[in-house]
């Protein structure tokens, strides 16, 4: 299969990369800086999502078979970049007629209001009652900017006429892979409060087999 990666240079992004190869997939990576682009990359796209680059993002996602996006603010003062370098992807995929799009969101942003959700639940199905009432308000109170930048990703996706899936796990770690995590479409993960980033990639691969999880959010945890 012939994918393409964004993000390559974040934790789940080279995990992505190393996985994808190592599955014996065709991978062009994009990366802003190429000091962080992975070693063992077959073929590296230099590009700045948030500027106007549309050739170069056309250039690495023409001829794919699929996207992975592992884009995401890494503090609040980065956000912005999910919501917006996503817009930008989608746009270079409708160029180019490619339609799978599979992106890492986060547990939370089910319950975080964006313009396409002002009034989403005030619990997830899947969250316990200390985590959904007491945990995840008081952490989405301090990294506002962070969740609305990803519901505005999701917005985004939901709007896009692609073929999309959102992963939406819960605190990440450098564990190595297991391949013993849970999913659940729609909702959160009761119990659920850490994965890999090594899983998160692993399953957001096994998504692309799947096609009961386009149009979907995608619960992850241990």
């Amino acid at each position: 299969m012939k994918l393409t990666i964004f993000g390559a240079g974040g934790g789940i992004g080279r995990q992505l990369v190393e996985q994808a190869i190592a599955a014996g997939n065709d991978v062009t990576v994009v990366v802003r800086d190429p000091a962080k682009a992975p070693p063992r990359s077959v073929r590296t796209v230099t590009a700045d999502l948030l500027a106007a680059d549309p050739a170069a993002l056309t250039s690495a996602v023409g001829g794919a078979d699929a996207v992975l996006s592992a884009l995401g603010p890494a503090n609040n003062a980065a956000a912005g970049v999910a919501s917006k370098g996503t817009t930008a992807i989608i746009q270079a995929m409708h160029e180019t007629a490619v339609r799978r799009l599979i992106v890492v969101s986060a547990a939370p942003v089910g319950t975080t209001p964006s313009p396409g959700r002002p009034h989403p639940p005030k619990r997830d199905p899947g969250d316990r009652f200390f985590l959904g009432y007491v945990m995840y308000p008081i952490i989405k109170a301090a990294l506002r900017p962070q969740y609305l930048d990803l519901g505005l990703m999701e917005d985004a996706l939901r709007d896009s006429g692609l073929d999309w899936t959102a992963v939406r796990p819960v605190q990440l770690t450098d564990k190595p892979l297991t391949g013993t995590y849970r999913a659940a479409l729609g909702r959160n993960l009761p119990g659920g409060r850490y994965i890999s980033r090594a899983d998160v990639a692993h399953y957001m691969l096994r998504a692309l087999e799947q096609p009961e999880t386009i149009h979907q959010t995608v619960g992850l945890a241990n």
